[in-house]
Order: structure tokens, then C-alpha cells, then sequence
């Protein structure tokens, strides 16, 4: 645990973020070894098949991660009011929350899976297979569901590096039995889905056996949870404009692929492959913006506001300064980076092309995304969920459809940082009217707001 309302903002920051930022990398590093195996060892067609599976399934989790998203809240900014019989509360409830969800999720997405699945339009030799790695994923969603709230746990108690030697060992496992499942053992795109399942659930419960043994103060029961309805209703309401959010996004990168789709299976497979490459660059301010939710969460519960403005600052420095960096190493070895995933160079060639374009703006997402984690960690939801329907669904959908007709794929990865220039420019100026600081779920007189 780590108490985030004292000490240097900046070196606070850094150091809670770090963690975060190689588990992010790490989280990501699997995510592109499966892509690198599909796209070499599996016929063509299923890096499609499990680059579109994400958003879809996305969708499907997104309200579980958004209700997770507001216990997180919730939890830091009773520990940073120090009401530690409140957290244990939080805990339980959080996970309570999440198992139904599970059940709940996964059961109508197994038995919708192809209805959902034919708002993307894939190209027919890929809908099978998508189909298949949806319903295995769903299947063991509540191991999934679990892991994600046990580390979010941590990150609410200040402690981002526990989740982080979690998720290593997650990691290494999802790869060894990618290669046994598929190299060796001829599976197809089901042995990536079941190697995936296996890893997170050993990690889950690794995890909790940990907090079992490693803390006194608080407890993780799987079976001896206890509800707390006024603890839901503080969860539920930060939570839910999260989760709305999470759904818009899903729904807003389904919109993408299907207009992506038009234009046949080599380009959808170049922008499932640029797309990995591409959140890795985005891995730093995503990280960094964790970072800044915790630090604001447990500091607005102290009322300590003047310290949320200069952790504010510190992050666009730093974040900034990084996401300058890997805009630069993109830009000069995307044709190098598509190649590892396929030999085949009209995939590249689309991917290299998104690559160029969208990696130079990644100075301006990370601005937005630190402003979106003051937001979040303050318990304001609604507002981020308002930028993303806002520039996802007004800007980027209708823009890429428009663009598209005009200068073909090109036009829709032009639509990306377009969104992102206007979400960044609204982000900034609801920051300064300061109405973001009016929303605690612990109330404490600010020294000045």
C-alpha cells in the first residue's frame, strides 16, 4: 500500500506509474505474440478474425470494467480519507459486482455471439473462426472479470507493482502455451482463446492468495463476501458512466471495422496488425493516466486539491515528453514492425501507411487521457463518457465513413487524430471551469478550489 498524499508529486507519480507501464507493456507483449503466431503459423484471414474479436468483446465487458472502474474510485479515496472499514466494504462489493457481471455477460454473449458478430460484416473466411475465440473467451470471463478487479485493487491501495509480477507471470505463461498450442499441438485460433483464459486465471488466483497472506488490514473472502447496497450506489454511479464509455468505444471501433471491411481481407488484416503495434505507443499515456486517477483519487479524499493540479502538470510533462519519443521510433521502423507480423507485403504496406499517420499524434492523446484520469480519479465519469460519445460517435465514425470515399483506407486513419486533437481541446477547457472538483465521493473542505 502507498500513501499518495504526501511526498513530490512528480517522483510519486513516476514511480506509481512505472509499474503500470511495464504491466501495460507486458499485458500488450502477449496480446502481440498471439498476432506475430496467428499471423505466421495460421492461414490468412485470422489476424482479421482476432483483431476484430477485441472490440466485440470489449463491448460485451465493458459495463463489468466500468462498475470495477468506479469501485477502484471509490476504494482509493476511502483509503486516502484513511475509512479502512469502508475499503473492506469496497472490496467485497467490487467483487461481487464483477462475478455476477461475469455470469451475467458471458452467458448472453455466448448465446447472441453470431448476431453481434454480423454488425462487423467481416469477410466471410473469418466469421467462423471469430465466432469460435469469442465463445471461449466468454466462456471463462469471470476469471478474466477477476484478475482485472484484483489488480485494480492494488492500484487503489497505492501498490501498482504486485499487479505487475502478476501479470509477468501471466505473460510468460499465455506465450509458452501460444507456441505449445499451436506450433506443436496443430490447434487452431481456440488454443490462442484457452491459453489466454489459463494464464489469467492462474494469475487471479495466484493474486488472492497473496492478499491473503500479505495483508492484515484488509481480506479478499471469494466466498464470504459481503454486499454493501450504499457502497454499490456510490460504485454504480461513477461506474456506469465509465462502463457507457467503455460500450461507446467498443461499439465506435466496431463502427471502424466494418467501414475498414469494405475494402476487402488485406486491409483489415493490416489494421488489425497496425492497431497492436499501435497501442503499444499508447501504452505510456494510458499507464501514466492510471497513475494520475489513483494519485487524484486519494488526494481529492484528502482535500488536498492544490496537489491534483501539479500531479496534473507533472504527468503531461512526463507522459508527453514519452509519447514524443515513441512517435519517433514508429515513424522510422513501421515498414519493419508490420514485417515481423506477415510476409506479405500488401498488408504491409497498408499498415505501414496507418502507422506513419497516426503515431505522429501521440503527443496530443496523451494530454487528453491525463486530463481524462483527473476527471476519473475526482469520481467525475460523466463528463469523459461525454468527449468519447461526443468525438467518437459525431467525429470519427461519420469522418472516417466520409474520408473513406474519397481517398480510400487512408481517409479513415486521418479520422484518428482528428478525433483526438478535439477531445483533448473540450478535455482542457472543462478542466479549467472546474466543475470536475465538485464530484467526491468523500467529502472534505478544499483548501481552496
Amino acid at each position: 500500500m502507498k500513501d499518495l498524499t504526501v511526498g513530490k508529486e512528480r517522483s510519486l507519480i513516476l514511480r506509481f506509474a512505472l509499474p503500470m507501464l511495464l504491466g501495460n507493456v507486458f499485458q500488450q507483449f502477449y496480446i502481440f505474440v498471439d498476432s506475430l503466431i496467428v499471423g505466421n503459423y495460421l492461414e490468412k484471414g485470422m489476424l482479421t478474425a482476432v483483431g476484430a474479436s477485441f472490440p466485440v468483446f470489449f463491448a460485451l465487458i465493458s459495463m463489468g470494467i466500468g462498475l470495477a472502474t468506479g469501485a477502484g474510485v471509490v476504494i482509493s479515496q476511502y483509503f486516502g480519507a484513511k475509512h479502512y472499514k469502508n475499503v473492506q466494504k469496497a472490496i467485497d462489493t467490487m467483487y461481487i459486482i464483477l462475478f455476477l457481471s461475469a455470469i451475467i455477460i458471458g452467458f448472453f454473449g455466448i448465446v447472441f455471439i453470431k448476431d453481434i458478430l454480423g454488425l462487423v460484416k467481416l469477410p466471410p473466411e473469418t466469421f467462423s473462426a471469430a465466432e469460435l475465440y469469442l465463445k471461449i473467451l466468454l466462456g471463462g470471463l469471470i476469471l478474466d472479470f477477476g484478475y482485472n478487479g484484483t489488480a485494480a485493487i492494488f492500484r487503489s491501495l497505492g501498490d501498482s507493482k504486485t499487479p505487475l509480477y502478476f501479470l509477468i507471470i501471466a505473460t510468460l505463461t499465455n506465450i509458452v502455451l501460444d507456441i505449445v498450442f499451436i506450433k506443436y499441438w496443430n490447434m487452431g485460433i481456440e488454443g490462442i482463446a484457452i491459453a489466454t483464459l489459463i494464464s489469467k486465471g492462474g494469475a487471479f488466483l495466484s493474486a488472492v492468495i497473496y492478499i491473503k497472506i500479505k495483508y492484515d488490514l484488509f481480506n479478499v473472502h471469494l466466498f464470504g463476501l459481503k454486499f454493501d447496497k450504499e457502497i454499490f450506489l456510490k460504485a454504480l454511479k461513477i461506474g456506469f458512466p465509465s462502463g457507457l464509455q467503455q460500450m461507446f468505444v467498443a461499439l465506435g471501433m466496431m463502427a471502424i471495422y466494418r467501414i475498414v471491411s469494405k475494402f476487402g481481407v488485406t486491409v483489415t488484416d493490416a489494421y488489425s496488425v497496425a492497431m497492436r503495434i499501435d497501442f503499444f505507443g499508447m501504452i505510456p499515456a494510458m499507464s501514466f493516466s492510471m497513475a494520475l486517477t489513483a494519485f487524484t483519487g486519494q488526494n481529492i479524499g484528502a482535500g488536498k486539491i492544490d496537489r491534483v493540479k501539479q500531479g496534473l502538470n507533472a504527468t503531461i510533462l512526463m507522459s508527453g515528453t514519452i509519447s514524443v519519443l515513441i512517435s519517433l521510433i514508429v515513424m522510422s521502423s513501421a515498414g519493419m514492425l508490420m514485417r515481423a507480423f506477415t510476409p506479405d507485403e500488401g498488408i504491409i504496406q497498408v499498415g505501414t501507411k496507418y502507422l506513419m499517420i497516426v503515431s505522429s499524434f501521440y503527443f496530443i492523446f496523451s494530454v487528453m487521457f491525463s486530463l481524462m484520469g483527473t476527471f476519473r480519479g475526482a469520481g467525475d465519469t460523466l463528463f469523459p463518457m461525454f468527449i468519447t460519445l461526443l468525438t467518437l460517435w459525431v467525429i470519427r465514425v461519420p469522418l472516417s465513413e466520409y474520408l473513406s470515399r474519397i481517398y480510400g483506407e487512408v481517409g479513415i486513419w486521418y479520422a484518428l487524430p482528428v478525433t483526438w486533437a478535439f477531445g483533448m481541446t473540450v478535455a482542457t477547457i472543462y478542466y479549467f471551469t472546474g466543475k470536475w472538483k465538485r464530484k467526491a465521493v468523500v467529502k472534505n473542505p478544499y483548501s481552496n478550489t
